[in-house]
């Protein structure tokens, strides 16, 4: 079974029987009152997942995340750590087969692979609309069906949810002129004909 783990500290994907590709995982849960929150991936295999952040959980809670890469998973928060807690998943049969397989591609997969095609925006001023409604103008420095890299005076952190434009994304990592937004809901490839040139 492939364990994919993420080392909160340093930021580095790792596996413990061959080189995993190095990415940070973000994602959201939601709790039983059906509130979000951010988190970060930390070691996920067909059993479980542990998940970093700062919302304390109660255990035996029921969790629903949705995660980069990964997608849906739900399951019962087991056990607390120092950053977070342990989510165990009652996984059989064919759903305990996807997700091995989900967890195998992430580690043998480059994260050239696991991105979409970026293109260059047939407008590139927009704005961007935080959660408190503050709004900032930006430039659009490329756009994707799951994501835009943004250029902008202000840089929320990661973690942050944000809109650019009528979309709605999370900031996932800075760049050298900004940040990169992934979205919520990947856009429909009609929709990105009419914001980018292909």
């Amino acid at each position: 079974m492939n364990a994919f783990s993420l080392t909160a500290d340093d930021g580095f994907a790792s596996q413990s029987s061959e080189s995993a590709a190095n990415r940070i995982l973000f994602g959201r849960f939601m709790l039983p009152d059906m509130s979000e929150h951010p988190c970060q991936v930390g070691k996920i295999d067909a059993d479980g997942v542990d998940l970093h952040t700062d919302m304390p959980v109660a255990q035996g809670s029921s969790i629903i995340a949705y995660l980069d890469d990964i997608g849906r998973v739900d399951g019962v928060v087991s056990g607390k750590l120092d950053t977070g807690f342990h989510v165990s998943f009652n996984l059989n049969g064919a759903r305990r087969e996807r997700m091995e397989k989900r967890i195998e591609w992430l580690v043998s997969s480059s994260p050239e692979q696991r991105r979409h095609d970026r293109f260059k925006p047939k407008e590139v001023d927009s704005q961007i609309t935080l959660a408190d409604g503050r709004e900032y103008k930006c430039e659009v420095l490329d756009i994707s069906i799951s994501g835009a890299a943004i250029k902008c005076h202000v840089l929320p952190s990661i973690g942050t949810y944000v809109n650019l434009g009528k979309m709605r994304g999370r900031v996932v990592r800075y760049t050298s002129d900004g940040f990169a937004i992934e979205f919520i809901r990947k856009m429909d490839p009609a929709n990105l004909k009419l914001h980018a040139q292909l």
